[in-house]
């Protein structure tokens, strides 16, 4: 049996993903720009972001289990896989992806740092270009994607 080329199922995305997260937390742990948060905005942002990270977790967590047997690391589905609808996947497409996304935020909120609000921004589009190849190769393995992408949002539960 030959091996697929590295790349062909989507590797490179997982690479940069890999590579991309742990500068993103380290730049929100070490780097420091601007004026300090006042105290009321400092202690209420440390709470939505606590709440925030919590959810985060939830959801990903949520999603890696609601996958089970389909979880793969790369974009594209597994040729034996199904696909998902249920749990996490009933309130958002990519409830994994989300879940980064939503704990960068909440870990910049928590530490009162505007880089890790940045790096939740780089996330959600870093992860928006990796959904959008996914999508495609979800599309074309099962036919009733598109009408699922109609029903539930793509990374932002309830909003996009």
């Amino acid at each position: 049996m030959r091996r697929a080329a590295f790349g062909s199922r989507g590797e490179w995305w997982v690479v940069a993903q890999f590579t991309l997260l742990p500068i993103l937390l380290l730049a929100t742990a070490l780097v420091r720009v601007g004026e300090p948060w006042s105290p009321a905005i400092g202690w209420s942002a440390r709470i939505c972001g606590v709440v925030i990270a919590a959810g985060a977790a939830g959801l990903f967590i949520w999603g890696v289990v609601a996958l089970g047997r389909n979880l793969t690391p790369n974009p594209k589905p597994l040729d034996d896989g199904q696909l998902v609808r249920t749990g996490a996947y009933a309130i958002v497409r990519h409830p994994i992806y989300a879940g980064i996304i939503l704990g960068m935020l909440g870990i910049g909120l928590f530490l009162n740092n505007v880089v890790g609000l940045l790096s939740a921004a780089v996330l959600f589009v870093f992860f928006d270009l990796k959904s959008r190849r996914e999508e495609r190769w979800l599309r074309e393995k099962y036919p009733e994607y598109a009408d699922y992408c109609r029903q539930t949002r793509k990374l932002i539960p309830f909003i996009y």
